[in-house]
């Protein structure tokens, strides 16, 4: 590559550019939406950020890295966010724009980006629009567009798509025949939906009757749960099992009970839907790996199934006041009056979000929860400065479409805010460009912070001008 000599470079200034790089606490930030992947949580901060915990194998928590975590961290660059959702490694926000996007394992393509690379950095979901709400079950994902359609990508084997093939898609394809729906959920296996009419149709796997159709058949388009009026709110465990909320407020389940999931007092199996013992004025369902629970309208909780060898549901101790609730594989979360989360149950990978490992039969406060960031923002305003191509490989050309004050100073960072690169550019070619390699760094986004001229000298008027972009490295 030909350089210049040293030529001089010229002054420019752009008085509306102050600063790049900012890291923020957010005042009195509480937690409003949570929500259970497989060993992970995810949760909503008021400012619109979502923060996730626990494992992530695949970068499940969306924050450029590998590294488990047992306290919250913030998904990359994500404003806006609606909805969470977690799989089997894998996680869904849905943004006010009616965008959905994805991150961590993407195996059999429940990424919907249209590849099938683990990715620990939200991308978006090929071609979804209009999106009111996301599902992320085991290696599928499904969202409901607002005109009442249902859409699904990822693993298929068992028809859990819905789309009348057994064939993986790494984006989203459409559930046959399915309309005027107002919810959807999902269990290990399969999907359901809810009809404005309040009956309720599923898909998928069916070994153990858990789409609720008095047969043990899967079915990969959507089938009608027997006997099934009035419902509000269904739900679909790990283990094979599936919940209704009726308006009767009463809990309705079917599917494998061998942990008794279903919590009728028994541990036989039902393919159609029995009624759950004990159980009124519920105003919540959630079901995990083995586990089924609900919330009461009395702000309290109940759980039945899995580890604690209950049949029937019995009362979580010293929970009040609760206003929602969400389960894990094996862990579970709720949601008080105040927005602070509780988190019990198995937290060898940092599930439970209290800074430990270790888990717990009792719930514990989630700590740090939207207490803050130390992310970095961009700031957008017009700047001279482009960087390409982005994303990139292993590095970037860092080009000025005018001339620069001398010398430009080059900081990236990571999400976090850590410093990985410096550099000072006292030469450009001769087309203003220069090669930033960072062939050593992990794979992820960073912020390219550049500075021309010198800010702690008093130049034109007093002002240096600073810049930030964002890169991403694949």
């Amino acid at each position: 590559m030909s350089k210049e000599p040293n030529r001089p470079i010229l002054f420019k200034i752009r008085m509306y550019i102050l600063f790049l790089v900012t890291f923020f606490l957010a005042a009195n930030a509480s937690a409003q939406v949570i929500a259970g992947g497989s060993d992970h949580s995810l949760a909503i901060c008021k400012d619109s950020i979502a923060q996730t915990w626990g494992w992530n194998s695949n970068g499940e928590l969306g924050n450029g890295t590998f590294n488990k975590s047992n306290i919250p961290v913030t998904v990359s660059f994500l404003t806006g966010i609606i909805a969470v959702t977690g799989g089997w490694n894998h996680s869904l926000a849905l943004k006010s724009d009616g965008t959905v996007w994805s991150w961590g394992w993407n195996q059999a393509g429940q990424l919907g980006d249209g590849t099938n690379t683990d990715s620990n950095i939200p991308m978006q979901v090929t071609s979804l629009t209009g999106i009111k709400s996301i599902v992320g079950r085991h290696m599928s994902s499904l969202a409901l567009r607002n005109d009442g359609s249902v859409w699904a990508w990822g693993r298929n084997y068992n028809g859990q798509l819905g789309n009348g093939t057994n064939a993986d898609s790494n984006v989203p394809v459409q559930v046959s025949s399915l309309t005027g729906i107002s919810t959807i959920e999902g269990g290990g296996g399969h999907f359901f939906a809810l009809k404005n009419d309040g009956t309720v149709w599923a898909w998928g796997y069916n070994s153990d009757g858990q789409l609720g159709n008095g047969t043990n058949i899967s079915s990969n388009a959507p089938v009608p749960v027997n006997s099934l009026t009035g419902i509000t709110a269904i739900a679909g465990g790990g283990e094979y099992s599936s919940l209704a909320l009726k308006n009767d407020s009463t809990v309705w389940s079917w599917g494998n009970n061998d942990y008794g999931q279903l919590g009728n007092g028994s541990n036989t199996w039902s393919n159609v839907p029995v009624p759950v013992s004990l159980l009124t004025g519920v105003i919540a369902i959630a079901a995990g790996g083995a586990n089924s629970m609900a919330l009461k309208n009395d702000g309290t909780v109940w759980i039945w199934g899995g580890g604690f060898a209950n049949n029937i549901p019995v009362l979580v101790k010293s929970l009040s006041n609760i206003t929602s609730i969400a389960a894990g594989s094996n862990h579970f979360l709720a949601k008080d009056t105040a927005n602070i989360v509780w988190a019990w149950g198995g937290n060898g990978l940092g599930q439970l979000g209290n800074g430990t490992n270790t888990s717990s039969n009792v719930p514990v406060q989630v700590i740090n929860l939207c207490q803050g960031t130390n992310a970095v923002n961009e700031i957008s305003e017009q700047s001279d400065v482009s960087l390409y191509p982005n994303p990139s490989q292993d590095g970037f050309w860092i080009n000025s479409s005018s001339v620069v004050v001398s010398p430009l100073q080059v900081k990236i960072m990571d999400v976090n805010g850590k410093v990985v690169y410096t550099e000072t550019i006292s030469q450009f070619n001769s087309e203003f460009k220069k090669y930033i390699d960072l062939g050593k760094q992990a794979k992820g986004i960073y912020f390219v912070e550049v500075i021309s001229g010198n800010p702690s000298t008093q130049d034109f008027e007093g002002q240096s001008e600073r810049r930030t972009k964002k890169i991403v490295l694949q």
